[in-house]
C-alpha cells in the first residue's frame, strides 16, 4: 500500500514539473511580444504531455488497484 502512495506522489510531482516548465516557457515566449500562436503551441504541448505521461498511467494504476480489490 505504501508503494502505491509513493507512485501517486511521483505522478503529482511530475505533473507539477511539467506545468512549471509550461509556465516558464510561456513567460519566455511572451517576453516583449504578442505571439498567441507560440503560446498556444506551448500550452497544447503541455496539456498533451500531461494527459499522456501523467493521467494515462495514473488511470491504469487506479484500474489495476480496483481490479485487485474485486
Amino acid at each position: 500500500m505504501e508503494k502505491k502512495f509513493k507512485t501517486i506522489g511521483a505522478f503529482i510531482i511530475a505533473s507539477a514539473i511539467i506545468w512549471g516548465v509550461v509556465i516558464v516557457g510561456s513567460s519566455y515566449a511572451l517576453k516583449g511580444t504578442e505571439c498567441y500562436d507560440k503560446i498556444q503551441n506551448i500550452l497544447v504541448g503541455g496539456v498533451l504531455s500531461h494527459i499522456i505521461l501523467i493521467w494515462g498511467p495514473l488511470a491504469l494504476l487506479f484500474k489495476k488497484t480496483k481490479e485487485r480489490k474485486s
